[in-house]
């Protein structure tokens, strides 16, 4: 009689912005012979390293990192490439006798992968994602993120403004079918065995790890990081060019704003990220295992994951 494989064990490292996600994988996968595999909609992308908050090469050094640098900011990837890639990473290592950490802070990535999000097969339609465009331009991102809020709230709680190219995808979706995109989302959870550890911090404190942690971007050249991506013809439309502090510092170059405004508005729009990313990863979730950052002992966390590696 066959007996089935085993589901392929994986552990996730999700939570906030700045909360100390990359430094602690980083740790846990030197303990347990772990590769990491990214969940970051921003460090998918090529020539964008400083803004985006990637491992650094030491870390990169200590601990493998899969999906970050797959694509360049002029080229997309869908949710539904994504999915594949991350449990192709999950397949490899696991049958390298690798653990996979599944590490990011992009809720999309995460729930997507790990519940088998089936995307709704919706074509393109050009004429009606460019109307929407202008109507961005129009009204403000704000303005089409509340339209969207309208007809799907669901949909928008989880989809940050500044993401015009997702909420317009599902304003298109809803145009195209009648339907609520958050309604269409059918699931078929991939064989999998999961533990999700979520890492917090104080508000506060966590503002401050912001704050400290923009000002080291611009410390380290993220300007010029900026004007390296234009100069290599990447513009600023792009939906890879939107990400926080990239557009900010765009504005600044282009003389909208001052060096010193553009750094307050990354600073603010970060907050109000992570509390968009809270509505991915709530407290109250039972499915994750939530931790304060500023109190984790390694070694006891690793000693938690490997009772269950073991169960």
């Amino acid at each position: 009689m066959k007996t089935e494989p085993a589901n392929v064990k994986v552990v996730t490292i999700v939570g906030p912005t700045a909360v100390g996600k990359t430094g602690l994988s980083v740790e846990l996968c030197e303990a347990l012979g772990g590769e990491i595999v990214s969940a970051d909609s921003r460090q998918i992308y090529r020539h964008m390293d400083i803004g985006t908050a990637k491992a650094t090469a030491t870390e990169q050094a200590r601990a493998r990192h899969h999906l970050i640098d797959i694509v360049d900011p002029d080229q997309e990837l869908t949710l539904a490439h994504y999915q594949k890639l991350a449990l192709d990473c999950f397949d490899e290592t696991s049958a390298q006798g690798k653990l996979p950490f599944l590490v990011g802070g992009t809720g999309l990535y995460v729930k997507a992968t790990l519940e088998g999000w089936t995307v709704p097969q919706v074509p393109p339609n050009p004429d009606f994602r460019a109307e929407m465009e202008s109507r961005a331009e129009e009204i403000g991102v704000d303005g089409l993120h509340q339209e969207l809020a309208k007809v799907d709230p669901e949909a928008a709680a989880h989809i940050d403004a500044r993401n015009v190219r997702r909420v317009i995808r599902a304003l298109e979706v809803y145009q195209h079918t009648g339907q609520k995109m958050s309604e269409q989302q059918q699931k078929c959870p991939p064989p999998l065995d999961v533990l999700q550890i979520g890492l917090t911090r104080g508000r506060q404190t966590l503002y401050e790890r912001i704050d400290l942690r923009i000002d080291r971007m611009i410390e380290i050249g993220l300007e010029a990081e900026v004007r390296g991506l234009l100069d290599r013809g990447y513009t600023p439309d792009l939906p890879a060019m939107s990400g926080l502090g990239y557009r900010q510092m765009i504005d600044a170059i282009q003389g909208k704003t001052t060096l010193d405004e553009a750094i307050a508005l990354t600073k603010r729009h970060t907050r109000r990220f992570v509390r968009q990313q809270y509505n991915w990863f709530r407290l109250s979730d039972p499915a994750i295992h939530w931790y304060d950052a500023s109190t984790i002992e390694t070694q006891k966390l690793a000693d938690e994951i490997q009772t269950f590696l073991n169960a």
